[in-house]
């Protein structure tokens, strides 16, 4: 197959998984155990998936946190209407443009967390919200995890002004598996003091593949 149609098929599958769980008013570990059964599948035999080709007859699935119902919010986007444009760093060096259209804020161990949202500058956008937490650099990726990503269709939706956040379904970048992808990493700004142990985490750091 060609691999223009493969990454065209590659997206199609990604955005239909997500468009499962956003007509879901309320997934819970059951459709967290079907989305990580599919998404490892797709990593295990895909074209496209971010997983080298040499590696992928070795390929037992992804690394995972257990399911934490307490990790979901819905946030109302604080709009940001006089930020700055501004660069992502990249993981190639080569800095993507996006501008901060607004913050979400959600209340965790005891404090309020706030998470940039930020939108592509080209290709007609996108609502982007990549983060790094205390697990980073030890248990996930030093380059942070995404939970949003809607040029892509990863993504739990929206209702009004409310962004659905749910860090079960934080993932990492295709470069964590690797480096011959470009993906744009968290800014400072993104990062939170709080371990987020919910998601994707590396898989040296556990052999959890079950949420």
């Amino acid at each position: 197959m060609n691999e223009h149609l493969d990454l065209a098929d590659w997206r199609r599958r990604v955005w239909a998984l997500y468009a499962d769980l956003r007509a879901d008013p309320d997934p819970g570990p059951d459709r967290l155990a079907v989305f990580r059964g599919v998404k490892d599948e797709l990593f295990r035999n895909h074209p496209q998936s971010p997983i080298p080709v040499a590696e992928r007859p070795a390929f037992r699935g992804l690394a995972y946190w257990p399911h934490d119902p307490a990790l979901r919010w819905s946030a109302a986007l604080e709009a940001d209407p006089d930020a700055a444009p501004l660069d992502l760093p990249v993981s190639t060096g080569d800095p993507f443009a996006f501008s901060r259209i607004g913050w979400v804020s959600f209340e965790m161990s005891g404090s309020v967390q706030r998470l940039g949202v930020y939108r592509l500058a080209g290709y007609g956008g996108g609502i982007f919200i990549p983060f790094r937490d205390a697990t980073s650099g030890a248990d996930t990726y030093g380059g942070g995890r995404y939970l949003w990503d809607s040029v892509k269709g990863a993504n739990l939706g929206s209702n009004g002004d409310r962004l659905v956040l749910d860090f079960n379904y934080a993932y990492h970048p295709s470069c964590t598996y690797d480096p011959r992808w470009s993906c744009p990493l968290a800014p400072r700004d993104n990062g939170l003091a709080v371990a987020i142990q919910a998601g994707e985490r590396l898989d040296s750091a556990s052999d959890e593949r079950l949420p």
